[in-house]
C-alpha cells in the first residue's frame, strides 16, 4: 500500500488520478479489516510461533543451529525476530515490495555472506507449517506467500 501511494503521488503530480490509478485503495480497503486481525494474531504469537519454528528445525538436523562450540541459536532467533516484525508488517499495509527492499534484500547480503541461504530455507518452510496451524485459511492466504517471499529471498542458494 504505503509503494503504490509512493508510486501514485510520484506519476500524478500535477493532475488528478484516474479511475485505474486508484483502484489499489478499494481492494486494499476490502481486505483492511482482515490484515488488521491477521497482524494483531500474529503480534500475539510471535514468540510462540519462533519457538516452534526452531523446535522444528532441530528436530529435523540436530545440528542446523551449530554444532560443537559453535552456537548460533541466539542470533537465528534474534534475525528471525527482525524478519518476522517486518513480514507481519507488510502484511497490514501489503506492500511485500517495502519488506524486499528495506529488509529482504540486506539479510539476503548478510546471510549469503556466512552461508546460512540452507538454515533459512529451513526456517521459512518450518514457518510455513507452523503459521499454518495458528491462523485461518483466510488469514493464512495474506501472510504465506509473504513468508515464501522471505524463503526465496533468503534461502536462495
Amino acid at each position: 500500500m504505503l509503494s503504490q501511494m509512493q508510486r501514485l503521488s510520484f506519476n500524478v503530480e500535477g493532475r488528478y488520478a484516474s479511475d485505474e490509478e486508484l483502484r489499489f485503495i478499494p481492494e486494499y480497503l476490502k481486505t483492511y479489516e482482515l490484515r488488521l486481525q491477521t497482524y494483531q494474531k500474529l503480534q500475539e504469537i510471535e514468540q510462540l510461533v519462533i519457538q516452534q519454528v526452531m523446535e522444528k528445525m532441530l528436530a529435523q538436523d540436530p545440528n542446523i543451529l551449530g554444532s560443537g562450540t559453535t552456537d548460533i541459536s541466539a542470533k537465528c532467533k534474534r534475525d528471525t525476530t527482525i524478519v518476522w516484525r517486518y513480514s507481519v508488517a507488510a502484511l497490514l499495509m501489503d506492500d511485500p515490495d517495502t519488506l524486499r527492499e528495506r529488509c529482504l534484500l540486506w539479510f539476503q547480503t548478510i546471510m549469503r555472506a556466512f552461508r546460512h541461504q540452507k538454515l533459512c530455507q529451513a526456517t521459512y518452510t518450518a514457518m510455513q507449517d507452523v503459521v499454518k496451524q495458528h491462523l485461518t485459511p483466510q488469514q493464512s492466504s495474506l501472510f504465506l506467500p509473504i513468508l515464501d517471499l522471505n524463503r526465496r529471498l533468503l534461502g536462495n542458494d
